[in-house]
């Protein structure tokens, strides 16, 4: 054997205490079978092969391996985890400013490829062309194939004003696309285009629309304050649009749930790894809650509605108050706990599952609508012109004004239904037009086609 294996070797066990901490003290003869110690032997073994044998030294001083090392464990487990550095973590913190530097999107990993998850319609990178679901082969000139999350979103980002390239793959066409663009400050804007929509599409009713963008601190409170204004101008159903909808503050979507549901109701619980005992379970709270609001309830989702949307969707069908509409969703249902390891790093871990009401897991499942309603590519394209309508020209905006959305026209005639059940149902009682909303909106479920069993 070479004699740097053989050094490799002695020092393994006291590498072993340094790196397994707490566990050093087990005697080899009480240890289970995942005790780990041949692994770590086995790991130090290679760590001190790399440090004595590769051709730059200053590429493997401890800590560069050692950091190499926990990335490449943490990554392994779910694209949600990281072992984040000092500058990392510092950036992640500033994620929850009220603005951000960047191109505008989400991203994640799916299969090892790269991925818009949602493209803000405002951002540089949805104005450039791009969409979600388009799978990132290069930033600038840099291949991804072996690129983590962390490591993009610090390529993706910059000072305003710095261009960037971005050469993607369009999973729908199969097309290989090029786009460039510029970083720009980005606000991080909640609730949209709260109105109320053409009385030519939802005669002889009125009904009310909104878009969260993302659950932020105010989301709960713009929401309330919208609903307000629509209730006054005699709204007699909602359509909530959450359709490409990365998520956000998991606070901020149970107080949105909050304003469709009684006070104390229970619509998310956490649980840990199994027989950990850590569950947790989220009810709406009382002190958010202005008013109930019992009219009819639709919820438009996409497959870039992810975390706090598929939160809210999912809650609000499980406890029968709304008709989920449109596509099913991302399947982005875990919490992610920061755990500080000292020297400015942390580690980003799934520590626990979302489940919705009645017990369904949403991590890796999504929320399966009541009616399911695709967009084909060139009205996925639409959609998301129509999103940033407020960006184009006006000679542009005109003729985008123009699309008829087909996942919100199902949602208004699921609506519709609803409401001519409820009007049925107050005749029956004597009480023409008096119903709760929480009646009509499994009916209109149960009647409309494409629903899912899970």
């Amino acid at each position: 054997m070479n004699c740097h294996l053989s050094s490799a070797r002695a020092i393994a066990l006291p590498l072993f205490a340094f790196l397994a901490g707490g566990l050093f003290f087990l005697q080899a003869d009480d240890a289970p079978d995942d005790s780990g110690f041949k692994e770590i032997e086995l790991f130090t073994e290679v760590l001190e092969t790399i440090r004595q044998s590769y051709v730059d030294p200053e590429k493997v001083t401890y800590e560069q391996l050692i950091n190499s090392a926990l990335e490449g464990m943490l990554a392994d487990l779910d694209p949600h985890c990281q072992f984040m550095q000092p500058k990392v973590l510092e950036q992640l913190k500033r994620n929850t400013d009220s603005t951000y530097e960047g191109i505008g999107v989400t991203i994640s990993t799916s299969n090892d490829v790269l991925a818009i998850v949602t493209a803000r319609e405002d951002g540089p990178a949805a104005k450039a062309g791009i969409l979600p679901g388009d799978q990132i082969l290069k930033i600038n000139d840099q291949l991804t194939e072996d690129v983590g999350i962390s490591q993009a979103v610090n390529l993706l980002r910059g000072k305003p004003g710095e261009p960037l390239k971005l050469t993607v793959r369009r999973p729908a066409t199969q097309q290989l696309l090029e786009f460039e663009m510029k970083r720009e400050v980005i606000k991080q804007s909640s609730v949209k285009d709260i109105k109320i929509l053409n009385t030519g599409l939802t005669a002889p009713y009125r009904m009310g629309y909104a878009r969260i963008l993302q659950f932020s601190e105010p989301t709960a409170e713009e929401l309330a304050d919208g609903l307000d204004k629509l209730e006054q101008k005699g709204m007699d159903a909602f359509i909530l649009d959450m359709r490409n909808n990365p998520g956000g503050l998991l606070g901020s979507a149970i107080d949105v749930c909050g304003e469709f549901v009684k006070a104390g109701t229970v619509v998310l619980t956490t649980e840990g790894k199994p027989g950990s005992g850590e569950i947790k379970v989220y009810r709406t709270s009382a002190e958010s809650k202005r008013r109930d609001r019992d009219y009819p309830l639709a919820i438009l989702v996409n497959h870039s509605s992810a975390s706090g949307a598929e939160v809210v969707s999912g809650a609000l069908q499980d406890l029968k108050r709304c008709v989920v509409v449109g596509e099913t969703t991302f399947g982005k249902g875990s919490v992610q706990s920061i755990i500080p390891i000292g020297d400015g790093k942390a580690l980003r871990m799934t520590t626990a599952k979302y489940y919705t009401p009645s017990h369904r897991t949403i991590h890796e499942n999504g929320v399966v609508p009541n009616i399911i309603a695709t967009l084909t590519p060139a009205e996925e394209a639409n959609l998301a012109q129509w999103f940033g309508r407020d960006t184009l020209p006006p000679d542009e905006r005109k003729k985008v004004e123009r699309f008829q959305d087909p996942q919100l026209i199902r949602a208004v005639d699921a609506m519709k239904g609803a409401l001519v059940y409820s009007s049925i149902q107050g005749e029956g009682e004597g009480e023409p037009g008096n119903a709760s909303a929480t009646e009509p909106g499994p009916k209109a479920a149960d009647e409309g086609d494409g629903e899912a069993a899970e």
